[in-house]
């Protein structure tokens, strides 16, 4: 029987894909700003993005530029549930010309990857689209109130997301 990578090593196998850094937080914004615009993600700050670039995953194509973005922030064990730390992956965006081409696929599995290595317990996303990639990776429907307490009330309801969550 085969065994699975370790999470350095697919972190590895992928070198497009890295942590953001502090001074790529306008990159950050801009990448996310057409997605914005069609209301499939939130505004948020270049100040948020630069105080979080750590929580960020990136694509960068060769020439420097970000194709991609995937954020993770961990939330420690609340009192309400009887489990462990659990991530919440936010602000996912491939640009335009490069959707299809398997960029996001790259950062969710990586993003799986790190979430394993900080042995998280389960990974929550909300979405207004269909979810497909996350679907894809073993994702399935829940209840926000299964999710982190923090994240789950700064959903916005008008938004109509579907959360969706996965068991690590």
């Amino acid at each position: 029987m085969r065994r699975p990578a370790p999470p350095q090593a697919l972190l590895a196998a992928t070198p497009a894909v890295r942590t953001a850094r502090r001074e790529e937080a306008a990159a950050l914004a801009a990448l996310s700003r057409p997605f914005v615009r069609s209301e499939a993600l939130r505004r948020r700050p270049v100040s948020l993005y630069a105080d979080h670039a750590a929580d960020f995953l990136v694509r960068e194509a060769p020439d420097g530029t970000l194709e991609g973005c995937l954020g993770l922030r961990v939330h420690p064990a609340g009192p309400e549930h009887d489990r462990g730390p659990a991530g919440v992956l936010y602000n996912f965006c491939v640009a335009r010309h490069r959707q299809g081409h398997g960029v996001g696929d790259l950062l969710l599995r990586a993003a799986l990857a790190q979430a394993r290595a900080q042995s998280l317990g389960a990974l929550f996303t909300a979405t207004t689209g269909g979810g497909g990639l996350f679907l894809r990776h073993g994702f399935t429907p829940t209840s926000a109130g299964l999710a982190p307490a923090a994240w789950a009330k700064s959903l916005d309801p008008r938004r109509n997301a579907q959360v969706l969550a996965r068991s690590l």
